[in-house]
């Protein structure tokens, strides 16, 4: 409870920065009965194994963005799928870069994870840009993937794999 007004904020905020790579923002989106149902839903899914939900803060206690993921397979596969947003007064300053590296570092040593994948939108430069940075593999293109801001959007497909990853981050 004590961050709804900081993600509603900043969510509401960045309004025109999120919803071209976002689903659709329907009203009361960002009310307080959602937030309550989306922290529901994450700890449920936490204890289901299926989704792993973070805030992320910068020293100062401010609400930053936030990385989810999910599709997370076990057994023979040990993958997982990422996706993130950050608010765009933090965009571009290395924000999202540095929680990510933190997350991989912790996906693919504590989880044990193989194989970490993500998805993005072609014209969304930043994301392929940050992904690409990260170490992630162009993979494919999957077209009418996901339902962006009420449309089908094709997306460019991308993975990173933990030799991959220990590779490139010792």
């Amino acid at each position: 409870m004590a961050n709804y007004k900081k993600w509603k904020t900043i969510r509401e905020s960045s309004k025109d920065f999120l919803t071209p790579w976002e689903p659709t923002w329907y009203p009361g989106e960002h009310s307080l009965k959602r937030y309550l149902k989306l922290l529901k839903i994450y700890s449920q899914k936490r204890k289901n194994h299926t989704q792993l939900s973070y805030f992320i803060f910068n020293g100062g206690n401010e609400l930053l963005g936030g990385i989810n993921v999910f599709n997370i397979k076990k057994g023979i596969s040990q993958s997982c799928t990422i996706g993130y947003w950050i608010g765009e007064a933090y965009s571009n300053q290395g924000y999202m870069t540095k929680s990510l590296l933190i997350l991989l570092d912790y996906l693919f040593n504590d989880f044990n994870f193989n194989r970490v994948e993500a998805a993005c939108v072609p014209n969304n430069i930043a994301s392929k840009s940050l992904l690409k940075r990260l170490g992630f593999d162009e993979e494919g293109y999957a077209k009418d993937y996901l339902r962006i801001n009420g449309r089908w959007e094709d997306h460019i497909l991308f993975s990173l794999r933990k030799k991959t990853f220990h590779a490139q981050h010792k």
